[in-house]
């Protein structure tokens, strides 16, 4: 591939990239339009024609990596997995 269609798609992705926060950020201020609707309304789900929005607490429990490595560092290095994989940044 040359060097100007490579030029070519660098500019398209960053253009594209804009778009997408663009879009994210329109996203986030429906959702949390839609969020101080339902607490306003004190529902945690809305239906409509051909659409129902749930927004219900959720509980879960992880393990504390950090805790676990300051408490028993040895046994957090024995069921510690390594992982490899390629990060993509374009800059």
């Amino acid at each position: 591939m040359s060097q100007k269609e490579m030029n070519s798609m660098v500019r398209k992705l960053r253009k594209l990239k804009q778009k997408q926060s663009e879009l994210q950020a329109e996203i986030d201020a429906l959702t949390d339009s839609i969020k101080a609707e339902m607490t306003a309304c004190e529902v945690d789900t809305l239906t409509g024609a051909d659409w129902k929005i749930t927004w219900k607490t959720v509980t879960s429990s992880r393990l504390d990596t950090t805790a676990l490595k300051r408490e028993l560092p040895d046994l957090a290095l024995r069921f510690t997995k390594t992982s490899t994989s390629r990060r993509f940044c374009l800059a």
